[in-house]
């Protein structure tokens, strides 16, 4: 499971050291969300993630969170769209952003960060202008 997700916690993203101890906040830990929302039958794969990281979740759904970096108005919440978009197809707008530049820094790091969240989907983004703002949206391929 370390070497499918790169060691990195699909919850923050961020490494888990596969030498720490599991009883350590940054040792490694199986989720098992998606196993708990598989269809009866359905095989679903347990993500690595930070024992403290699963811990805080504990059962509720995950929660990805927008960096600071980026100044999103009215910012979709990540994980949720991204279950619509899986069960659902279609777009769906993520954000709101002041400049065309800010816009496109969002739509790279989302890029990049649902290739490790859902690497078995794939995912284009489309920025529209109007009323003096870009909106961002996240669509599936």
């Amino acid at each position: 499971m370390g070497t499918t997700d790169g060691w990195r916690c699909w919850l923050c993203d961020q490494p888990v050291d596969p030498n720490a101890s599991v009883n350590s906040d940054l040792g490694p830990s199986v989720d098992t969300y998606f196993a708990a929302k598989a269809r009866k039958g359905a095989a679903a794969p347990e993500r690595l993630a930070h024992r403290s990281c699963n811990t805080m979740k504990g059962k509720h759904d995950p929660e990805v969170v927008w960096p600071s970096h980026l100044i999103v108005g009215d910012p979709a919440p990540i994980f949720a769209t991204v279950d619509r978009l899986a069960r659902k197809g279609g777009r769906e707008a993520v954000g709101r952003f002041q400049t065309h530049a800010d816009a496109n820094q969002a739509s790279e790091w989302l890029l990049d960060r649902l290739s490790r969240l859902a690497p078995s989907m794939t995912f284009a983004t489309q920025i529209t202008a109007g009323g003096g703002q870009f909106l961002l949206a996240l669509k599936t391929l």
